[in-house]
């Protein structure tokens, strides 16, 4: 092996070891500086996000007076395909009785979050995050899915971090929806 060759084989790396030093460091940045998730009992961060067809904006301050839930997805976390059907069958259940049900899919690219709407049948708005201002910034979700119970007053009643499945549904959601005081 030639010594120009060894120096070449040493830059690159070099050049790795330091991407990924940065990229690590970025990483442990974004871990402390990101906010924690607003507690049971605070007021739930307002925000103002794009429905994903881009046809409106929705502002969750527009719902004070009715609980909301509020579930933070995407369409590449298998967790979130499981909870789909789930939080639609509880939407359809909860809707009429005056809750309001948002989906936030974040960092995400729009087709395949429409390709998921469309696939799990999803008729309850769902707000585009692409950024993830809302979603890790005010949030503070760490993972995916996420979901926030807020009362008509709005204030968080709930926060589950992971997925909703029957048992969720029955011991925590449905208890939490009747506390945030459905109309």
């Amino acid at each position: 092996m030639t010594r120009a060759w060894s120096n070449i084989r040493i830059a690159i790396h070099a050049a790795v070891a330091m991407t990924i030093a940065g990229l690590l460091a970025l990483l442990v940045f974004r871990l402390v500086h990101q906010e924690p998730p607003p507690r049971v009992g605070a007021v739930a961060p307002s925000f103002t996000l794009q429905v994903i067809n881009g046809k409106r904006e929705i502002r969750l301050s527009a719902f004070r007076g009715r609980p909301v839930v509020l579930n933070f997805w995407a369409s590449w976390c298998p967790p979130c395909k499981e909870e789909a059907p789930l939080l639609e069958k509880t939407w359809l259940r909860f809707g009429p009785q005056g809750v309001e049900f948002l989906g936030v899919d974040f960092h995400d690219v729009t087709s395949d979050a429409m390709r998921f709407i469309a696939a799990h049948a999803l008729t309850f708005p769902i707000l585009q995050d692409g950024s993830g201002n809302v979603t890790t910034g005010l949030y503070g979700v760490t993972q995916a899915p996420e979901t926030f119970v807020i009362s008509r007053t709005g204030h968080v009643v709930l926060h589950i971090a992971g997925p909703i499945d029957q048992l969720i549904l029955r011991t925590k959601l449905e208890p939490a929806l009747r506390r945030a005081g459905p109309s």
